[in-house]
């Protein structure tokens, strides 16, 4: 019996010393970083996450803690930045330092750890330009790439058209919208939105992007190692995009089959094309897994972000109807009913493109946007952030500055009109984000959202079967994106 409590006295001791090694170990490592809630042993701050939810607490964090601050996603300590001011230090004063890409477990295992969103240093600023040049080259910011939109959105509105005024639920279709404009630059091609398969891969897309954004997706992204070993809906999301994933190397391969040199057809044949030229580098980036993690990225970042955010812009057509009147007021003066937008439309129309802005801020699709890593040590408001450290700029925080938006939590289409019924910028409008490692589609998501929108006013009254007064546009769920809700939609011709 003696024995026996020695042993347990031996073992309590021995957990005591390890809990409060533990604890010296965090307090140490904290001590030049920014204040936050003193995490627990490789839990981090966890229990406060969850209970709350991933973005609420970080922006009530900031309340307590001010706009740059320390707090745990299990055992990774990361730099929370938040507000206008705070994050435009981070992403443009500071820009060059916090270039790096942060720890991302959910993206890194979507991507094998590879390609251009994950990548960093050299190999990061050679494939960004790469891209940037490549995807100028077939018509980035040009008129064949406004053509090329044009020609999808017609399809749409054939689409909508075959509805014959019955509610529809039009989510997978804008997807497809929004993945065709962006498989026509990628791979040469559009798919028929009678294409099964690749609608399923669409919606199989949009149902992976709900669980990463889920309790389940966050949980993952705090103990990625032990949740591999958990059953549970985070699995699912890794399973539904294996079929995407399939596309973009069988397409890679028809690729390699057919390939000319001398007359690139696409982006794909561009980078293939550069794999040649470099093969005997061992260090070069232009490799098949860079090319395929890319595209296959490009595909989710491109599809899925601008549908949401077509989605929940038609949701607010129909939430303010008298928005909806005045803007195709505005449509029927510029263009008319029957020529086709296009985009030098946009500053003859300084009420859509100001709608379209306050959609993209108040819709917040991507609200705590992509982490950052220091490349360097350095100073940030007095806080000493050492190489290597994650730093997160929550994007929503800005895009929701009562400092820069007067109604931050409202739809109000005065922040991008002055008193003059002119379109006014503000710099705090970073749904892109801002700096060297932006969102390289920024361009042709503009332009996407500009076209289609337009079209769809010019051919259309929407209308839903509740009340506008009644009609929930609020996300379904909020994480790494903004999820919006399944809505029955009634398009009805503007004869």
């Amino acid at each position: 019996m003696a024995e026996l409590i020695s042993i347990t006295a031996g073992l309590a001791a021995f957990t005591t010393i390890i809990i409060v090694l533990s604890y010296a170990r965090l307090t140490w490592k904290r001590r030049k970083l920014p204040p936050g809630p003193f995490p627990l042993p490789f839990l981090g701050n966890f229990l406060q996450l969850r209970s709350e939810g991933v973005l609420p607490c970080l922006i009530k964090m900031a309340e307590k803690y001010g706009p740059v601050y320390t707090i745990h996603f299990g055992p990774r300590p990361t730099v929370i930045v938040v507000g206008y001011h705070a994050v435009k230090e981070v992403l443009i004063d500071f820009g060059d330092i916090f270039l790096g890409r942060g720890t991302i477990p959910v993206f890194e295992k979507f991507y094998d750890n590879s390609g251009l969103t994950l990548i960093n240093g050299e190999h990061w600023r050679q494939m960004r330009q790469f891209s940037l040049l490549t995807l100028k080259d077939f018509g980035m910011g040009r008129k064949c790439l406004e053509e090329l939109i044009q020609i999808e959105t017609e399809h749409l509105v054939k689409y909508l058209r075959s509805s014959n005024k019955q509610p529809i639920n039009p989510n997978t279709t804008l997807s497809c919208v929004s993945s065709n404009i962006i498989a026509s630059v990628l791979v040469g091609k559009r798919f028929e939105y009678s294409d099964e398969r690749w609608m399923k891969i669409l919606g199989d897309m949009r149902e992976s992007f709900a669980i990463i954004s889920s309790v389940w997706g966050q949980t993952y992204d705090m103990f990625p190692k032990w949740m591999d070993y958990f059953p549970g809906p985070h699995k699912k999301m890794f399973e539904l995009l294996k079929d995407l994933r399939e596309v973009v190397k069988e397409s890679i391969k028809i690729h390699e089959d057919t390939l000319d040199p001398s007359c690139p057809r696409d982006y794909i044949d561009c980078f293939l094309i550069r794999v040649r030229q470099e093969k005997s580098d061992s260090e070069t980036c232009f490799d098949k897994i860079n090319l395929v993690s890319t595209v296959f990225d490009m595909f989710l970042g491109g599809a899925e972000t601008t549908s949401a955010t077509l989605h929940f812009g038609i949701l607010h057509f129909i939430k303010y109807p008298e928005i909806q009147e005045k803007l195709q007021e505005e449509i029927d003066q510029v263009i008319g009913r029957t020529r086709e937008p296009r985009v030098e439309d946009r500053s003859q129309m300084p009420y859509m493109n100001a709608v379209i802005h306050e959609i993209q801020r108040i819709s917040d699709v991507l609200p705590i946007g992509c982490i950052r890593c220091a490349t360097k040590d350095v100073n940030l408001r007095g806080y000493q952030i050492p190489k290597g450290m994650d730093v997160l700029p929550v994007l929503t925080t800005v895009l929701r500055d009562p400092s820069q938006f007067d109604t931050p939590e409202k739809f109000n289409i005065k922040h991008f009109l002055d008193e003059n019924g002119k379109f006014k910028k503000n710099n705090a409008f970073m749904p892109f984000a801002a700096g060297k490692r932006a969102c390289v589609g920024e361009g042709l998501v503009r332009m996407q959202f500009f076209i289609i929108f337009t079209t769809i006013l010019q051919k259309f009254t929407l209308k839903s079967v509740v009340d506008p007064k009644d009609l929930d546009i609020s996300p379904t769920e909020s994480g790494i994106e903004n999820i919006p809700p399944s809505h029955k939609i009634i398009f009805i011709p503007r004869e």
